[in-house]
């Protein structure tokens, strides 16, 4: 019997039910159950870091610090922003890597972002692969850390979240008191667990350290029990304290989440303990596969504009004409991007001042 005979609740269950068995066996030949994992004492000395906060002039370090970082505008990026440091965007991509995560970090280059702090240092690409451990993942971003001034900012669609979260629970100490640093370029763990903080000079581990920002696009429990990822199954929706802030976004409706009827299942991601965390739940419209796809929003002036005066606290219903596909989170994102720049430029605007970073 065809799904149009069955009625359209029966219909969408079909529907679900193909994606889900189309993702699960495209899955297979695509994404290999094994991870890179980081070996600690057994890589050669590393080359000695650049290291050291960015320099600033005074001029442009006084209209960095004037800025609010909360109210952050195509003005602001244009006259401001746009000469200061910016944090690494390590944008990882889903298991089956149908859409990338290349589109949404073209979005956010074209929102004002720049191009060099989105691309993968290893091979230049604007995406990430999320078959990567946790430490391996953590170890990465002090490198980061300790050559840019910036902890980077995490953002990772479907397994990429995931990948994100377990990065967090490595910065968190779950995965081992010792993580070591690790070198992107050369692909491999440097002989250490620290690194030199590029603004006190002091020798800091590489777990306890800080993200930023990192969010979470439609990652639930459901493909890491079909992929066998046990040791991430009761961590995957829990936000330990090596994040100030962090966003999950749920599609309702989407089976791969478990998101149903207007509710997120097991009431989301949590904080276990200081971390800042909310719940986002998307439209029924919303495409798992197609969460990345953005774009199209900095291309119209309608949706742009819209993302440009988006305020989480006091959100404006959306246009009512245009493409707004994935218009709801691509927003949110770029609001919390342009306050974690501009916070982390005030960093840099003080440091280079003689204040306290």
């Amino acid at each position: 019997m065809s799904d149009v005979n069955q009625g359209p609740a029966a219909g969408a269950c079909a529907k679900r039910r193909r994606l889900l068995g189309a993702l699960v066996v495209g899955a297979m030949p695509f994404a290999p159950m094994r991870f890179v994992h980081a070996e600690e004492a057994l890589a050669p000395a590393a080359s000695t870091p650049a290291g050291g906060a960015p320099s600033m002039d005074a001029t442009l370090a006084a209209r960095v610090l004037a800025l609010d970082p909360d109210a952050i505008g195509e003005h602001e990026i244009a006259a401001t922003l746009a000469s200061a440091p910016a944090p690494r965007i390590i944008a990882l991509h889903g298991s089956v890597p149908v859409v990338t995560m290349a589109p949404f970090a073209e979005f956010l280059v074209a929102m004002g972002y720049p191009r060099e702090r989105l691309r993968n240092p290893a091979d230049g690409s604007m995406t990430y692969s999320s078959y990567v451990d946790g430490r391996v993942l953590a170890g990465t971003l002090a490198w980061h850390y300790e050559r840019e001034g910036a902890m980077p900012v995490l953002l990772g669609h479907s397994q990429g979240g995931m990948a994100s979260v377990r990065a967090l629970h490595a910065l968190a100490g779950a995965f081992g008191a010792q993580v070591p640093v690790w070198d992107p370029m050369l692909d491999r763990a440097e002989p250490r667990a620290s690194i030199v903080d590029p603004f006190t000079g002091e020798t800091r581990s590489v777990v306890g350290l800080r993200v930023p920002y990192a969010a979470a696009i439609a990652t639930g429990k459901v493909m890491r029990v079909l992929l066998g990822q046990w040791a991430m199954l009761d961590k995957v929706h829990e936000v330990p304290d090596s994040v100030e802030s962090f966003t999950g976004f749920f599609i309702d409706g989407d089976p791969l989440t478990g998101t149903f009827a207007g509710r997120i299942p097991g009431g989301g991601f949590r904080a276990t303990g200081r971390a800042h965390v909310e719940n986002v739940l998307l439209p029924a419209s919303y495409s798992h596969v197609g969460a990345p796809l953005a774009e199209h929003l900095a291309a119209d002036m309608r949706t742009r504009e819209w993302i440009d005066r988006y305020d989480p606290r006091r959100p404006e219903a959306p246009p009512a004409t245009g493409d707004t596909r994935n218009l709801l989170h691509a927003a949110r994102i770029w609001a919390e991007v342009k306050r974690q720049w501009c916070l982390a430029a005030q960093r840099f605007a003080r440091h280079a001042s003689g204040g306290v970073a």
